[in-house]
């Protein structure tokens, strides 16, 4: 198992469903996942890969392979455990059962399961699907009627479940190395985007749109600016348009919490010159090459917008 934060790790078994290894592959899943059974997919043997994110009360995992099921047994139910999950296909085919019924997802579908009955999800063909665990409470405050959707299929190329998808990413990889009170946050925004795409009343989705989803949208965007900075195309039309809102749109949002997009995009660009600058590996790097780096196309403007921003110019940082 690889883990760098206490809320995040990385494992990956492949092989037979059986020894000393297997068991303990098997023993840290129903530990510190999702309270589940594995077993081969197809054939005798298993091969996957999880990686496994803990945001507050919620759980996101990512699992890749060719041969895996993740069930809820019997003897995984004496926990207790009645969560409601949505399993996500985001390539190949993805079979999710539940007692007497199922359901295939193919690309980009999804799928919600009730974690208190028997029921599995099995990958099959080199396939890859993501799964949001939430505690039954929680999503039933913000949706009461969920669990009319259970066992069917939901969602499509809208922009509520793309939002899901790329939130998920998001949220999955820098989450768990953010505070608690940030992974509080953006679990509830994910729970609203669940709640949005299932469907609920319009007082509660008027709450899940401007809280869960306005919020979701403005950290999509602002990961969006930070890895594309050297991009001299960088525009506030460019960064709206891929998250499905118009220009002026997208400027409200920021503008909401205090700043402008262009101050926003100037003030990542200026600390990612000053990371360039400092790193030794960057010594003998020009400054005019790690300003272009950063996004700037004008050395001028950077030499003066970098001294007013840090109280240093560019050349006496790096000689500090």
């Amino acid at each position: 198992m690889q883990t760098s934060a206490p809320n995040f790790f990385v494992d990956r078994y492949t092989g037979p469903p059986s020894g000393r290894d297997y068991e303990r592959w098997r023993e840290e899943m129903y530990r510190w996942t999702f309270r589940i059974d594995v077993q081969p997919g197809a054939g005798d043997s298993i091969d996957c890969k999880l990686q496994v994110s803990l945001l507050g009360d919620i759980m996101m995992a990512v699992a890749s392979g060719s041969s895996v099921e993740f069930s809820r047994t019997r003897e995984t139910l004496k926990d207790g455990y009645d969560g409601l999950c949505l399993v996500i296909a985001t390539s190949g085919r993805v079979l999710v059962s539940q007692e007497k019924c199922s359901i295939e997802l193919s690309e980009s579908q999804m799928g919600l399961g009730d974690m208190g009955v028997l029921c599995g999800t099995r990958m099959s063909d080199d396939c890859e699907a993501k799964a949001i665990r939430i505690p039954r409470s929680l999503l039933l405050a913000i949706c009461p009627k969920a669990e009319d959707r259970l066992g069917t299929v939901v969602g499509d190329q809208g922009p509520i479940s793309e939002a899901i998808v790329r939130y998920h990413a998001l949220a999955a990889s820098v989450g768990p190395h953010t505070d608690m009170v940030s992974r509080h946050l953006m679990s509830q925004h994910m729970v609203d985007l669940i709640a949005l795409l299932l469907g609920t009343d319009a007082d509660r989705a008027e709450l899940a749109n401007g809280r869960g989803h306005a919020a979701a949208r403005l950290d999509l965007m602002r990961a969006d600016v930070i890895a594309n900075l050297g991009r001299a195309d960088l525009t506030i039309y460019s960064v709206a348009r891929k998250a499905g809102l118009s220009p002026r749109h997208a400027q409200r949002t920021f503008e909401q919490t205090g700043t402008t997009f262009t101050e926003f995009l100037l003030e990542q660009r200026l600390l990612l010159a000053r990371r360039l600058l400092l790193d030794p590996l960057n010594r003998w790097r020009k400054i005019s090459d790690l300003a272009h780096s950063a996004g700037f196309a004008d050395v001028s403007y950077f030499n003066r917008v970098f001294r007013r921003r840090f109280s240093v110019t560019p050349s006496d940082m790096r000689g500090a």
